[in-house]
């Protein structure tokens, strides 16, 4: 038999979202040792503006790779996994410090339980933690929504991948100038500033005319989120001890990805429920909450930039006296 079935299809997307999930964590964790702190928001932006690029230059490589022939796409997509993975192996650096003191019979239970427990003490990263899980169930929501919209104003399939197109190099342009923003501006500046250009922006999707304009808004809205997720990445791995990075962050994964999937799943019922427009304004309205809550939060709000923090400046101690000596 030459065809698919539909539990295979849905074994192979769990399969690949755990392999995907597992890898985005240990590359995250392991960031601040292969490039160094001094780089670590550059590398971050370097890295969003890459998957920025993909999404914009892919769907029209996978376009064109299937119009030869139906595996192509599939067989290309495999020996690119195969050139990362090789790739990786050549990289002559160690991705975690020497820890000593580790317990190797450490059970997995116990070292969840830790590295949630030291995300949780942390005030500043666990209130914007779940800021972004409660703005991802909006933004699982918002692909079917731009797509219903567009729709509703007469975008064809093409304008349909235009306006994507738009919000990733809206994405890849946030990306690049996010190293100079973390950089030269306190986080709970940065946190403040894009959730309310965020809630200002996103009504906007509501009263496009044309898939123009639509494609314009996406772009601009999407400028926000690089800069703030640079912004707080780096500040979650700056003060991670690095035992713990790959719990924290896959603490902080398995949340925002949650609530994504909730927002995904959520969003077609509202859609059917309220329509594509009240529902843009619910998510409006939603989006000023967050900005309001987290305007509020004074701990956020004296979040100091990157490099003033203490765990950053002591690894760049380290690093100079590795060079030096």
């Amino acid at each position: 038999m030459n065809r698919l079935t539909m539990p295979q299809l849905y074994a192979t997307a769990v399969l690949a979202g755990i392999l995907t999930t597992l890898f985005q964590v240990a590359n995250t964790a392991a960031l601040p040792n292969v490039v160094g702190s001094r780089q670590l928001s550059a590398a971050l932006g370097y890295s969003q503006s890459a998957a920025s690029a993909v999404g914009i230059f892919g769907a029209s490589l996978a376009g064109a790779l299937y119009a030869v022939g139906r595996a192509v796409p599939f067989a290309v997509n495999a020996a690119s996994f195969a050139v990362s993975a090789a790739s990786l192996r050549l990289m002559r650096v160690r991705f975690q410090v020497n820890r000593q003191d580790v317990r190797a019979t450490s059970r997995l239970t116990n070292e969840i339980r830790e590295g949630l427990g030291w995300l949780w003490r942390q005030p500043v990263i666990r209130f914007l933690t779940l800021i972004s899980a409660a703005d991802k169930v909006r933004y699982g929501a918002g692909y079917l929504l731009i797509i219903t919209l567009a729709r509703q104003v007469g975008a064809s399939p093409l304008w349909i991948g235009v306006i994507f197109s738009g919000a990733a190099v809206g994405a890849m342009t946030g990306a690049l100038v996010s190293d100079r923003a973390t950089r030269r501006f306190p986080l709970g500046r940065i946190a403040v500033v894009m959730l309310w250009l965020g809630a200002l922006m996103f009504p906007l999707y509501a009263l496009a005319p044309n898939p123009m304009v639509l494609a314009a808004v996406a772009a601009a809205e999407s400028l926000v989120a690089p800069i703030y997720a640079v912004a707080m990445t780096t500040h979650q791995l700056a003060i991670t001890p690095d035992e713990l990075r790959g719990r924290a962050t896959s603490a902080v994964s398995t949340l925002t990805t949650g609530a994504l999937s909730i927002g995904a799943l959520a969003g077609g019922t509202l859609i059917t429920t309220l329509g594509a427009k009240p529902l843009v304004l619910l998510c409006g309205a939603w989006l000023l909450i967050l900005a309001f809550l987290t305007t509020a939060n004074r701990a956020v709000r004296q979040a100091p930039p990157a490099g003033a923090l203490p765990q950053l400046q002591a690894t760049s101690a380290t690093e100079t006296a590795d060079m030096t000596g």
